[in-house]
């Protein structure tokens, strides 16, 4: 692509992140930083996605007994999924994380199932969703167990993608409050090459359903970021920002995925 082109794409991403930012309670980075479009393996298939983020600007203090503070924290966590039939995929979950001092441990376990409605081409309306249920570690999460419902739904244009996931995340702790929590997540892409996509990724944190917080207490981030495919491997790549009520201000992420 020419340097002109490259250029106008990457201000055409960030005016979109001028226009999404507004004001943003303190919350860790997750360990799985991504979108879920109708990308899934075909039936029989495996595939691996490793994810990794790093976090530059964190919380440096604990929040509550056992939490591993973010600041300079690596978190690494593997995605193992199968294909079960044209329209499911099962997959399971290993986050790991490495402290600032090296000390590097596991924390957690998860699973979860990806139903994604049959539709015609990838230019078109998708939707489905993701059912994910799991423990987290002291460390990571002050709510052990926990059932994730992902709504999915988007589009695919000529050179665009529009995905949104509307989530609800539900503590299943026995001591926690079980209100569903809305933690919407969206992702809007350009095509910027033959097999390049850039655009931003947004991830908030509302609180509960049946009460929101006031706009002004939402946690918020957004992330500039690249799709690209190269070599039977999908790269996304970005740089997020957390805004006035994140605990953590600066995040790279990214993510590799091959299927086989």
């Amino acid at each position: 692509m020419s340097n002109k082109r490259l250029q106008r794409s990457v201000q055409q991403c960030f005016l979109v992140v001028g226009l999404l930012v507004c004001a943003a309670n303190a919350n860790a980075t997750p360990d799985e930083i991504m979108v879920y479009t109708d990308e899934m393996n075909a039936p029989g298939q495996f595939g691996i996605e490793q994810h990794f983020n790093y976090t530059f600007k964190g919380s440096q203090a604990a929040e509550y007994a056992g939490q591993m503070p973010s600041q300079q924290l690596t978190q690494l966590t593997s995605e193992i999924a199968y294909g079960l039939t044209d329209t499911l995929e099962a997959a399971v979950y290993l986050p790991f994380a490495v402290a600032s001092n090296g000390d590097a441990v596991l924390n957690g376990l998860r699973a979860s199932v990806k139903y994604i409605a049959p539709h015609v081409s990838k230019k078109a309306f998708f939707y489905g969703f993701n059912v994910e249920v799991g423990q987290s570690s002291i460390r990571k999460s002050a709510v052990r167990d926990a059932f994730e419902l992902r709504p999915i739904v988007g589009f695919y244009g000529d050179n665009w993608l529009f995905s949104f996931n509307p989530i609800l995340n539900v503590a299943l702790d026995s001591n926690a409050s079980h209100q569903p929590q809305f933690e919407p997540a969206l992702k809007l892409m350009h095509r910027v090459a033959e097999e390049a996509h850039a655009g931003v990724e947004y991830y908030g944190e509302y609180g509960a359903l049946n009460a929101m917080r006031p706009a002004d207490q939402w946690v918020q981030t957004i992330y500039a970021v690249m799709d690209v495919e190269a070599h039977e491997l999908d790269f996304n790549f970005g740089v997020g920002h957390g805004f006035a009520n994140t605990a953590d201000q600066w995040i790279f992420k990214g993510v590799v995925a091959h299927a086989f």
